[in-house]
């Protein structure tokens, strides 16, 4: 008897409208295939489908292509 795992990997057009949609969010926690995982604001180039995720409080940034990410979430703005 085989187990199955359960892929929770977004695929790239759900990660790309995620990435669209992120601007109306004050933070994304982004899940990278290589295991890493970064929280912070987001630019996004939806011409080259490449970003940059922005951790100022760790003076840390980090560029991206879409085909990197495995999976993110966004966090609502705060009233």
């Amino acid at each position: 008897m085989s187990t199955a795992r359960k892929n929770r990997e977004m695929s790239p057009e759900r990660i790309y409208d995620a990435l669209l949609n992120a601007r109306t969010a004050d933070k994304v926690t982004m899940h990278f295939k290589d295991g890493r995982v970064i929280v912070g604001a987001l630019i996004f180039n939806p011409f080259k489908g490449t970003g940059r995720l922005i951790n100022v409080d760790r003076e840390q940034s980090i560029d991206f292509k879409v085909d990197d990410i495995r999976d993110l979430k966004l966090q609502p703005l705060s009233v």
